[in-house]
């Protein structure tokens, strides 16, 4: 594709965006991997014609505001790369472009009001926390509130773990020999929403010989801000994380899959800056939990005292983005007892995709409930996932179809399995 963007007039990621657009050749092998595309079936709503839209825009041959409805409806999930043989670096260009779109957009009050509230709560603790209990109790008014705040309350749990402190914030030695010593995030939402997947985290990897680092003074990773276009926030996230994690350890390991990508990209996000470079050294230090302990091999687990069918649902920020695919179905077949299923469709997005399940709930509520389908199909006993936004997804969308699964992150699964409970 040829283009004419002059890439010194977007700041430092001119180069990144103009790099992606001119590998695009156009071949169309991206469209049937595209959620968006499947659901909607128009050019615009693809990876290749979002690249046109975005290349339009930056060469200045076409207004900002009649591109982004388009690629506002872009997951962000990256199948699209996965599908490219011409090796376009989709996820570089479209959170790049969101971060220089944004400041230049005109937002409706709705949506200025909407995004305060999701990217001002969401990435802290304490906020959604609050934010919860009142969505909680205002569930009754579902109906007559507007699409994508209803789309919020529908999403929020019916209870929430206790908030005393379930992870340990300090450093849990190894059992047995020490065999690695790491650090862990345990960032914003999922401390708040489903804590016991971190400390199923930390006592998998102490049982498995590995020391762990929890940092006590983190918060959110910023992967979240990152994806939405909100490109200050996102870097302030990203100072704080590299001020409080030490690199005197073999790994950064992640528990969710959305952080773990985004995280891994902080050399692009902090591009230009005087910590771009560090940014480049700590990301290739990040590992989701399922990689680590895939390549440092396990200790067998005890397994279940009876057969358990699970069903391994693909995270795109994992399978996509960081290519881990084989990494968790190792780990779950390793479990004495444990059939592993595969669904239809595995590579496709649920529709949670950070904050979209909120910004385009009738999408992605089709996704989610394709998913969900597809899923109750194997006739699983469990579902398994390897990131928060993922299964509050999969919990929302699989009773809407009538199914009963149990939806759990993989390292839980696992972290039952030494513990000899029953399935």
């Amino acid at each position: 594709m040829q283009h004419r963007i002059p890439s010194g007039e977007h700041g430092p990621r001119g180069e990144v965006m103009a790099h992606a657009i001119e590998a695009c050749v156009h071949c169309g092998f991206c469209l049937p991997a595209c959620p968006t595309y499947a659901v909607l079936g128009e050019e615009m709503d693809s990876p290749r014609g979002r690249i046109f839209l975005m290349k339009e825009v930056l060469e200045g041959s076409l207004p900002l505001d009649d591109a982004t409805p388009y690629v506002d409806r872009c997951l962000g999930c990256v199948a699209c790369e996965t599908a490219c043989p011409s090796g376009v670096e989709y996820g570089e260009l479209l959170t790049s472009f969101r971060a220089h779109a944004e400041p230049r957009r005109v937002r409706s009050l709705g949506d200025r009001l909407l995004r305060a509230m999701v990217l001002g709560t969401l990435p802290y603790p304490r906020r959604l926390r609050q934010a919860l209990r009142v969505a909680r109790r205002l569930r009754w008014l579902a109906p007559a509130l507007p699409r994508r705040v209803r789309a919020m309350l529908e999403l929020a749990p019916g209870r929430l773990p206790d908030a005393g402190p379930q992870v340990p914030e300090a450093v849990v030695p190894a059992v047995g020999p020490r065999r690695a010593r790491v650090a862990v995030l345990v960032g914003c939402a999922q401390r708040v929403l489903a804590p016991e997947i971190h400390a199923a985290t930390v006592r998998v990897l102490a049982r498995n010989g590995v020391e762990v680092v929890v940092p006590p003074a983190q918060g959110c990773c910023g992967a979240l801000s990152l994806h939405a276009g909100a490109e200050r926030q996102a870097a302030r996230f990203a100072a704080r994380t590299l001020d409080v994690f030490a690199r005197d350890v073999d790994a950064v390991i992640t528990d969710a899959a959305g952080c773990g990508s985004g995280m891994k990209e902080y050399a692009l996000l902090l591009r230009g800056s005087e910590r771009e470079d560090d940014a480049r050294r700590f990301a290739g230090l990040v590992q989701d939990i399922a990689s680590f302990l895939d390549e440092l091999g396990i200790i067998a687990p005890a397994g279940f005292d009876k057969p358990l069918r699970v069903a391994y649902h693909d995270a795109c920020h994992l399978l996509h983005a960081q290519r881990v695919r084989e990494a968790p179905r190792r780990l779950l077949g390793a479990i004495p007892g444990v059939e592993l299923l595969e669904p239809a469709n595995a590579e496709r997005c649920c529709g949670s995709a950070g904050t979209y399940n909120i910004e385009e709930p009738e999408i992605a509520r089709e996704l989610g409930e394709q998913k969900a389908r597809a899923l109750a199909a194997t006739r699983a006993d469990l579902v398994a996932a390897g990131n928060i936004g993922c299964i509050a997804q999969l919990r929302a969308c699989l009773p809407r179809i009538g199914a009963t699964l149990e939806v759990r992150h993989t390292i839980e699964v696992l972290d039952r399995a030494y513990a000899g409970d029953v399935a």
